[in-house]
């Protein structure tokens, strides 16, 4: 949980001299972790820049959440984003925020794509919808087809079938062989037999087409076409396919960090870019190719290591700079509105992965939003009117 700082009044120097900037591009769960660690320690040397094109933090984890009858009175949306605008943890004139899109990083500066140009002795890229159609159209539909199932679409599968008074029908299409391919096949077997408990229906290890105007997904019926030639008609699908990481603005810098295939962005343990000629730039969480799973746990801890590097090169102590090692993949993965489950991948090849299943007992409005109401604690302490 984040404190509440009060400031205290800088010495006269101190206030008159400008002070440098840091700047965060991405304003994502790791970018606004980022933005309160440097700003506790930082904000009476440095200006604490966050560079963000949203004005919320979109939660995505339940942004899908409650589109039938029964459980519309958990329909408000407003809560589900969190305003970017302010950082209430941070001391008071520490942070700002700028809401455009980081076109090029050069040396000392980033061109945004209004024109301006915000300078930077430090920079830290962290860097990877529109949801409300997306939830009228899925109180409409009667068959839903979701394409390469992810993490956050899971929970809704089952919870759609539980809780909608006309039970919907819903498929789940898979490219591979398993789901949640990165970790042990246990979490597959575990996940399948939810599925099986909900109705769900799976069909893994085939390719969708995907049309190049994409889905009609007016309402009307459809069908999808298979690798193998086959069909499976629908109303709605959902394509889940993950995000490509936003590392072109780098480009311009080093052209040599960024892996021309995965497109992530090279880093060194500490977390700074690979070449060696800026190590005042860094790069974190979903952008970057740290070897550790992208999630908001590892992503965490690769912020604190960034920023605790930073202020050490700022007080000259470049041989104390920490280093990040990606542990084993873990993971709370929620199966439906009911349960869920924390797994964690073995630390060897011929080890066994270790879970724990729980259930979530839905008594209360607060169960439904998926720990919303957690990260407005601690991204704004003592703000309970968020509901517009």
């Amino acid at each position: 949980m984040f404190r509440r700082f009060q400031r205290s009044p800088l010495p006269a120097e101190e206030a008159t001299t400008p002070k440098p900037n840091i700047v965060v591009i991405g304003g994502s769960y790791v970018g606004g972790s980022v933005v309160d660690q440097l700003a506790s320690s930082l904000h009476r040397t440095h200006n604490i820049v966050l560079i963000e094109k949203n004005s919320h933090i979109q939660h995505i984890a339940s942004l899908c959440l409650s589109p039938c009858k029964r459980c519309s009175r958990f329909s408000r949306t407003e809560p589900l984003f969190l305003s970017q605008t302010a950082f209430h943890a941070s001391p008071p004139g520490s942070t700002s925020v700028i809401h455009a899109i980081a076109e090029k990083i050069l040396p000392g500066k980033v061109i945004l794509d209004n024109g301006q140009s915000i300078s930077y002795e430090y920079l830290k890229a962290v860097e990877t919808q529109r949801f409300r159609d997306l939830q009228q159209s899925i109180a409409k539909a009667s068959h839903i087809t979701s394409h390469r199932g992810r993490r956050v679409w899971y929970p809704n599968c089952d919870g759609y079938q539980r809780l909608c008074v006309s039970r919907r029908r819903i498929t789940v299409i898979h490219s591979r062989p398993n789901l949640m391919s990165r970790f042990h096949p246990k979490l597959h077997e575990i996940v399948m037999e939810k599925f099986k408990a909900a109705g769900i229906e799976t069909i893994l290890g085939q390719r969708v087409t995907i049309p190049e105007e994409g889905f009609p997904n007016n309402g009307s019926e459809f069908a999808i076409a298979l690798a193998d030639g086959t069909e499976v008609k629908t109303e709605l699908a959902i394509v889940c396919i993950g995000a490509v990481p936003l590392s072109a603005p780098l480009l311009a810098l080093s052209p040599s960090s960024v892996d021309p295939q995965t497109k992530y962005v090279k880093v060194k343990p500490t977390l700074q870019i690979a070449d060696s000629n800026y190590p005042n730039v860094f790069a974190i969480g979903d952008v970057a190719d740290t070897g550790a799973h992208k999630a908001a746990r590892p992503g965490g801890m690769q912020a604190r290591i960034a920023s605790n590097n930073i202020e050490m090169l700022i007080k000259g102590k470049d041989l104390d700079l920490q280093t990040y090692y990606p542990d084993a993949p873990g993971i709370g993965l929620s199966l439906g509105f009911h349960s869920k489950v924390r797994f964690r991948n073995p630390s060897t090849p011929d080890g066994e992965p270790s879970w724990r299943q729980a259930l979530k007992p839905f008594k209360t409005k607060g169960n439904m939003d998926a720990g919303c109401r957690k990260v407005w604690d601690r991204r704004a302490p003592g703000v309970k009117d968020y509901d517009l």
